[in-house]
């Protein structure tokens, strides 16, 4: 009995430990793909593929495009342009990523915003829709995108 009761004690120890490590861990919050590509139409600035880069803590996610789509029309300064990124969300609901942390872009280079910020819920499946850009408050380039993701939605 008292080998019992001392396995018991050492298994139920263990057990106590296991859920404290567990407790403390970090949460793995992982979105799945990490980069995915779409094709948008930018009307007179441009057309062709976009790639998003996606990153998942918790909630909070960030989303960075990079387009040949869309060329720089002239040079842009760090921080000036102005990015929504609107998502379907679910099939049904939409969700926009936004940002204004462009690095900066000579005339000619091709566009890269972000990170763009935005708010997902475990298990939100997202696709690219479509993305506003307003260079220094004036100039604005809206793309809709006329493919689906490849390779395919992202899943948070």
């Amino acid at each position: 009995m008292g080998r019992s009761r001392s396995a018991l004690g050492t298994a139920l120890g263990t057990a106590v430990l296991a859920v404290g490590a567990l407790a403390f861990a970090p949460t793995a919050s992982a979105v799945d793909p990490t980069t995915a590509t779409v094709s948008a139409d930018c009307g007179s600035a441009g057309s062709g593929e976009a790639t998003l880069t996606a990153t998942q803590d918790g909630t909070a996610a960030t989303i960075t495009l990079s387009s040949s789509a869309v060329k720089a029309p002239i040079d842009v300064a760090a921080g000036s342009v102005e990015t929504t990124l609107t998502m379907t969300k679910n099939g049904s609901d939409t969700a926009t990523f936004t940002g204004k942390s462009n690095p900066a872009m000579s005339a000619g280079d091709d566009v890269n915003s972000g990170p763009l910020d935005g708010t997902v819920a475990a298990g939100d499946v997202m696709e690219a829709k479509s993305v506003k850009l307003v260079i220094f408050g004036t100039i604005t380039v809206t793309c809709n995108a006329t493919s689906a993701q490849t390779p395919g939605p992202f899943t948070f």
